[in-house]
């Protein structure tokens, strides 16, 4: 699909010498069946792309000199490479978005929507804040990751069905808001 978000993800050559696998966010079909008894299943095949700031982020405390070491160049920006948020991502961003319609997904602001509970090796659970948007783009059903990092609390947010904006997306009806 031609679109204009990063479809292939160049690996990152990390300051230590090993380069960081980036395929994993390279964009790809999702499809999501909804399953209601007595009626027909509901497919939405969706085209799903990742932004950079899904593993990189600058922090405050880090010099100018570990900034440019780490720097990650996109087709459109630059930012640092980040170590935790590469390794949350590789762990569970893709499970977590072809699982969308399993998760408990919430308002998040600006039109967007988020993931934010995950299980974690341990069982235990954590919060993991995974921003999406959908929209339709050249007639096709589309999610962009725009970011996704750690937190640590539950964020608020109104819960959100993931086949209503599903639903509303594939019929041209607006997409749910929170109440006001």
């Amino acid at each position: 699909m031609k679109t204009e978000e990063v479809q292939k993800w160049k690996a990152f050559e990390h300051p230590d010498g090993a380069a960081r696998d980036l395929s994993f966010l390279d964009a790809h079909d999702v499809i999501y069946r909804h399953c209601t008894e007595g009626k027909a299943d509901r497919v939405y095949k969706f085209f799903v792309t990742y932004s950079f700031h899904c593993f990189c982020k600058g922090y405050e405390h880090q010099t100018e000199k570990v900034k440019a070491s780490l720097m990650y160049f996109a087709p459109k920006d630059k930012r640092p490479f980040c170590e935790r948020r590469y390794k949350l991502a590789r762990l569970y961003l893709r499970q977590i978005v072809e699982g969308l319609d399993r998760c408990k997904v919430i308002h998040a602001g600006y039109g967007n929507y988020a993931v934010v509970e995950v299980e974690l090796p341990d069982r235990e659970k954590g919060f993991y804040f995974v921003v999406f948007s959908a929209f339709r783009e050249r007639k096709k059903l589309r999610l962009h990751i725009t970011s996704a990092y750690p937190v640590t609390k539950r964020p608020g947010g109104q819960k959100v069905s993931f086949f209503t904006i599903a639903h509303n997306l594939l019929c041209g009806r607006s997409l749910p808001h929170p109440p006001k």
